[in-house]
């Protein structure tokens, strides 16, 4: 390779925005062992029941130690928005399902399937696919969870 392109690449590299990181791995791993789980509306904890946003801030906080806001719509406002092409298994994916923009969270899987807290009808955390008519149509964008510096985070796993 020749100096110059090699110099290139290296300040392309170094030069890359921090958040263009893909999520940690263990997200969609942790999330997709909670399917099961029961609904609870406000609920924060796989035992007693999780929402949608409470769901997304349980994995995070105990698969990476990010504290997200509570509720849906803030999750989104704290996160980068995506195109749907920049997609990754662990970030986060939107909708209108009570008639107000972001007001239903999920996390992406990859292979155009989410896992979410769905409702009460449901009543319990479920893969879905994006494809679904129901989601397809409710769709409102996707967001990827990158913390700044002085983000807090908590020590999710025991030393």
């Amino acid at each position: 390779m020749r100096p110059v392109a090699l110099l290139s690449l290296l300040a392309l590299l170094l030069v890359l925005p921090a958040h263009a990181s893909p999520p940690p791995e263990d997200i969609p791993i942790y999330a997709v062992s909670l399917v099961g789980s029961p609904y609870r509306l406000g609920g924060t904890s796989p035992e007693t029941g999780l929402d949608c946003s409470g769901f997304v801030g349980h994995v995070y906080r105990e698969a990476s130690g990010i504290l997200l806001p509570r509720g849906s719509r803030a999750i989104s406002q704290a996160a980068r928005p995506l195109t749907q092409a920049e997609l990754l298994p662990g970030d986060l994916v939107f909708f209108n399902t009570l008639n107000r923009a972001f007001s239903h969270v999920g996390i992406y899987l990859g292979d155009d399937r989410f896992v979410h807290a769905a409702s009460s009808r449901s009543g319990a955390v479920m893969i879905s696919s994006l494809n679904n008519r129901y989601w397809r149509e409710r769709y409102d964008g996707a967001r990827r969870v990158t913390p700044p510096d002085n983000a807090p985070f908590i020590d999710a796993m025991p030393d």
